[in-house]
């Protein structure tokens, strides 16, 4: 029997009808479809989905979670919603792309990313030309998908009340060119980012549109969210690499990984340590995605100095003197800018 990830809709509440049929339906995943739950089959062989409410460590108490999909994500790290964000919503971060692309608005701090095979006499001002924006938390019209009510009341389950958005990326994932380059190696986010603990630290990614295999969605490796961080560096591709899509360099190549197939407005959260990537597109279309990593406002900067993390610290601050003329900033200052407060109180970050 193929193993299912745990896919809930957003309109499944604690206790009631709903828990009454997750509860049947948990001992056998692949038992009949109920509204309260929907299970896609996946590559993976061994999705865990044991219940031991006492061990929770990955989530905070809360009424948001049922203790089902507590246990999913302390288990595996990560937790699929169906439906969570509306259609109007995704429509808004496409039009604001769009508007950006042709540099009709030009929002402080975003930074504009290219794939390394798009020649220079190729670029429009058009989104066939961008394939990823990160850092909009200046905009205000993308930075509303961090603010958004749905997602902020699951981020909470995860981080607490006082939440900061650190990370904001709009991915637009263009066709292969053949070389593969548009493929992202398996990593682990907590390589990038100098804070912790890492139990505090949550993405929320969300479909744009309809995402499967053959546009490249996102694969995980479940359960990995317990081990440590891993040296990354650049996987050694024909192709080429686009800049910063480190890889790490030691995983089991062998273990079991789940392909999340999505629909638009389906979210994703999970674990900075969970090893995840994305394969290449092989569609004509780009494959649209937006995400933010929030932190408990309680966290804490770290030195990466004599860590596996100095290789992105070093190459932040190449770019950063090459573009900018300023030198040798530690990777925690560069993240201290970035970081906007969604709720509560900002007190380290």
């Amino acid at each position: 029997m193929a193993a299912t990830a745990l896919y809930v809709r957003e309109s499944g509440r604690p206790g009631g009808p709903a828990t009454a049929r997750l509860k049947i339906l948990l001992g056998h995943l692949q038992g009949p479809a109920a509204t309260a739950i929907a299970a896609y089959p996946t590559s993976a062989a061994n999705i865990s989905s044991s219940y031991h409410p006492q061990q929770f460590q990955y989530t905070l108490d809360n009424n948001v979670l049922t203790l089902e999909q507590r246990q999913f994500y302390e288990d595996n790290g990560f937790l699929v919603i169906k439906n969570l964000v509306p259609e109007a919503d995704i429509q808004r971060y496409r039009n604001q792309f769009e508007r950006i692309c042709r540099k009709e608005v030009a929002p402080i701090g975003l930074q504009i990313m290219k794939d390394v095979t798009i020649a220079k006499s190729e670029f429009h001002a058009d989104e066939k030309a961008v394939t990823k924006i990160q850092d909009f938390q200046s905009d205000e019209e993308l930075f509303s998908y961090c603010t958004n009510p749905q997602i902020i009341k699951y981020v909470e389950c995860f981080t607490g009340p006082n939440i900061m958005a650190m990370h904001t990326m709009l991915i637009n994932k263009p066709p292969d060119s053949g070389k593969k380059t548009s493929r992202h190696p398996f990593h682990q986010d907590l390589h990038y980012f100098p804070f912790r603990p890492s139990n505090s630290i949550v993405c929320a990614w969300t479909a744009m549109e309809h995402i499967d295999r053959n546009n490249g969605c996102l694969v995980v490796i479940p359960g990995t969210h317990k081990g440590t961080l891993k040296p990354h560096d650049y996987p050694k591709w024909e192709g080429g690499v686009n800049i910063m899509f480190h890889g790490i360099q030691d995983y089991d190549a062998n273990q079991p990984r789940t392909h999340l197939v999505m629909e638009k407005g389906d979210t994703v959260f999970f674990h900075p340590l969970l090893i995840h990537g994305s394969g290449r597109n092989k569609t004509q279309g780009f494959r649209k995605a937006i995400s933010c990593h929030f932190a408990s406002s309680n966290c804490y900067y770290t030195d990466v100095k004599g860590t596996s993390q100095e290789i992105i610290e070093k190459e932040l601050q190449n770019l950063l003197e090459k573009k900018y003329g300023i030198s040798k900033i530690p990777l925690k200052d560069t993240w201290k800018f970035r970081a906007r407060i969604v709720k509560g109180e900002r007190i380290n970050l």
